[in-house]
């Protein structure tokens, strides 16, 4: 299910990307589909043809996270993981982030944000780099577009659960 909503990209500060999207769900769902492993395992998976068999989530804080993806074509592997350090549900939750193969240097913190007006919920999600340089690796990437498709992933998980 394809809706009107789209992703935004920001860079408020030399250190910082705040990417945010409306999700047409009570942010309760949206705070499940982003803390229960059954459930994050369906969206957040970046480009067509890849799989998560890793989604390991100790929701609390100082608990850790674990994700791993998998390029089913060939089988190459990508993990990252991190410590919850703070989780306010159904609304906050700040997480550190950092890749078992660093693509960015240093290590990420990510603050996901979720506000609920009349049954819609918008996501902001803010991460922040070590550096500007690190931003600007991360920008270049293309993560735009694998966070644009997981989102779109996330809107028909939503949908098909609301």
């Amino acid at each position: 299910m394809k809706t009107a909503e789209t992703l935004t990209v920001t860079t408020p500060s030399d250190r910082e990307i705040v990417m945010t999207r409306v999700f047409n769900a009570p942010r309760r769902l949206v705070f499940d589909a982003h803390t229960k492993p059954e459930l994050v395992k369906r969206w957040l998976l970046g480009p067509p043809g890849w799989s998560m068999p890793v989604c390991e989530i100790d929701l609390r804080v100082g608990g850790k996270y674990r994700y791993v993806w998998r390029r089913d074509s060939d089988g190459t592997q990508m993990g990252m993981g991190g410590v919850y350090r703070e989780v306010l549900a159904p609304e906050r939750i700040v997480t550190t982030e950092r890749f078992d193969e660093a693509w960015y240097p240093g290590e990420g913190v990510g603050t996901l944000l979720l506000v609920e007006r009349g049954g819609k919920t918008t996501l902001t999600n803010t991460m922040r780099y070590e550096s500007r340089a690190a931003r600007d690796g991360v920008l270049k990437s293309g993560m735009e577009k694998g966070v644009a498709e997981s989102y779109d992933r996330l809107a028909e998980l939503l949908a098909s659960t609301t």
